[in-house]
C-alpha cells in the first residue's frame, strides 16, 4: 500500500513524519511523494501562527479533491491545540493528536477494516514520560535531525506550544547514543537535535543538552554536530564550557530574542534581559572562533511602540545576527497575548516587519563579507543541475559549479562573493 507523507513546520514535526514513515516502512508500506498516486495522504500539520493553520486546512481540501478515493490522515500540532475544531474536518477520514501519532498503523488497519472515520486526539499530561521511537535514516535529507526533546513548560503570552505539545520531557540519553549509531552506520556525517524547547533537555531528569551532545561526540562516523533552536537564558557558562571541549560542535547558535525590548520582553513573559541576551551574544563569540549567531523576532507584538520597534531594531545591529527570521505578531486563540490591548494594525506590522528586514539583511551582508577570500569546509547537499550547494559548520549557506554531484562530502572551499543569503565559491 503506497502512502505518502506532507509536512508542514519545524523539525521536530519533521522528525516526527520520519519516525512514521520508519514504522510504517517496517510493515510493509511503500513511501511515495505527495505528487504521486497513493491510497494514503498524511498531512502533519502546524499551528505555530494563523498562517500554519490555514495552510494545514488548504492542504487538506487540496488532497480530498485531487484524491478523492484516497484515506487523509490529519495529524500534528493543529490537531492536538485545537482538537475540537480539527475534528470536524471532513475532509480527514483519520485525526490524530501529535500524542497518538504513534498509532497511525494501527488505526489505518481500523480504518480498511471498519470503514469507520476515527478521531483519537489525547490531552497532553504533566506526568506524561517522552514517547516516541527511534529513526534509522532521514530521507532527502544529508544531515540528519534527531529529536531529544518534547514539550515546553515556558508559557510565554503569544505562543499555543505548551497546549500543542504538553510538559517538557527528555529522550532517555541511552537511546539518542542507539539513534546516533545506527545512522552513523547509515552514512550520515552531520548530527542536528531539536527539540520543542531544545535547551531545557535533561532538566526532567538531572542531565543537560551536553550529555545528549555527548552521545554524537563520541560516535564514530559522526563529524558534526549542531544543535537547533535554543532558550538564551538555558545557555549557562557551564555549558558553553563543556560544549567548547567538543570538536565535532558546529559553532552556529540559535538563540530565540523575539524582541530586543525589555518592556515588551516583560509582556511576552520571556525570561531574560536585552542586556543578558547581549552578554550571552558577546560570551560565545570570545569563546567560538567563527560564531555565527541566528535568531527569531516577533514584529507588532500588542502594546509594542514605536519606540519599542526601533529599540529592537537597534539591538539587532548590536547584536551582528548573521540571520533573523521576522514574524509579524499572530494571535493565537487560547493565549494570553490573544486578548491583550493595543493591538498593532496589520499595515503598521507588515511597515515595521519590512524596516527590521531590510536593516537585519545589512547586518548579514556585513558578516558574509568578512569571510570573502576564506576557505572553509562544506558539507554538500543535493545538487540542482551542476550547482552543488551545502553548509559551513556555522551555517552560511554556499554554492559552487561542479559537475560531479558531492552529496553528503565535505569539501574545502573558497568564497569569492555574496549574494543575499548564499555565499559563492570554488572547490580548492
Amino acid at each position: 500500500m503506497k502512502i505518502a507523507f506532507f509536512t508542514l513546520g519545524c523539525k521536530v514535526n519533521q522528525y516526527e513524519s520520519q519516525e512514521m514513515i520508519c514504522r510504517l516502512k517496517s510493515k510493509g508500506y511503500i513511501v511515495v511523494d505527495t505528487k504521486e498516486e497513493a491510497d494514503i495522504y498524511v498531512v502533519n500539520s502546524c499551528t505555530v501562527t494563523a498562517e500554519s493553520s490555514r495552510k494545514t486546512r488548504q492542504s487538506l481540501r487540496k488532497f480530498r479533491n485531487e484524491h478523492p478515493d484516497a484515506v487523509i490522515v490529519l495529524t500534528g500540532c493543529y490537531t492536538q491545540a485545537f482538537s475540537e475544531e480539527t475534528s470536524a474536518f471532513e475532509e480527514a477520514d483519520i485525526v490524530l493528536g501529535n500524542k497518538t501519532n504513534c498509532l497511525l498503523e494501527e488505526k489505518l488497519e481500523e480504518f480498511f477494516s471498519e470503514k469507520q472515520r476515527c478521531v483519537h486526539i489525547e490531552a497532553h499530561k504533566k506526568d506524561d514520560g517522552y514517547k516516541g521511537g527511534i529513526i534509522t535514516d532521514f530521507e532527502g535529507h544529508t544531515r540528519a535531525f534527531v529529536k531529544i526533546q518534547d514539550g515546553c513548560n515556558r508559557y510565554c503570552t503569544y505562543c499555543i506550544i505548551p497546549k500543542a505539545r504538553g510538559f517538557s520531557r527528555s529522550k532517555p540519553v541511552e537511546d539518542i547514543k542507539k539513534e546516533v549509531d545506527l545512522l552513523a552506520k547509515e552514512g550520515y556525517r552531520e548530527i542536528v537535535f531539536v527539540g520543542i524547547n531544545l535547551s531545557s533537555y535533561g532538566m526532567d531528569t538531572g542531565l543537560n543538552i551536553c550529555d545528549a551532545l555527548q552521545t554524537a561526540q563520541d560516535t564514530k562516523g559522526i563529524e558534526r554536530i549542531r544543535l537547533g533552536s535554543l532558550e538564551p537564558d538555558h545557555i549557562t557558562d557551564a555549558v558553553i564550557e563543556r560544549l567548547a571541549t567538543m570538536d565535532k560542535f558546529c559553532p552556529q547558535f540559535h538563540l530565540s530574542l523575539q524582541s530586543g525590548c525589555n518592556k515588551t520582553l516583560r509582556r511576552m513573559n520571556r525570561h531574560y534581559t536585552k542586556e543578558e541576551y547581549l552578554t550571552l551574544c558577546q560570551k560565545l563569540k570570545a569563546t567560538f572562533s567563527d560564531v555565527s549567531l541566528t535568531t527569531d523576532i516577533i514584529a507588532g507584538f500588542p502594546g509594542e511602540t514605536e519606540e519599542d520597534f526601533n529599540e529592537s531594531v537597534e539591538f539587532a545591529k548590536q547584536s551582528g545576527f548573521m540571520k533573523v527570521h521576522i514574524f509579524p505578531f499572530s494571535a493565537r486563540e487560547g493565549t494570553p497575548a490573544a486578548k491583550y490591548p493595543d493591538r498593532v494594525s496589520n499595515a503598521e506590522k507588515a511597515q515595521r516587519c519590512a524596516l527590521l528586514q531590510k536593516e537585519c539583511d545589512r547586518i548579514r551582508d556585513e558578516f558574509l563579507s568578512r569571510y570573502i577570500g576564506k576557505t572553509v569546509d562544506v558539507l554538500f547537499e543535493t545538487p540542482k543541475g551542476n550547482i552543488q550547494s551545502g553548509y559551513t559548520a556555522n551555517y552560511i549557506h554556499t554554492c559552487v559549479e561542479s559537475d560531479t554531484p558531492l552529496i553528503g562530502q565535505i569539501k574545502k572551499v573558497k568564497l569569492t562573493r555574496a549574494d543575499g543569503d548564499t555565499c559563492f565559491g570554488e572547490l580548492v
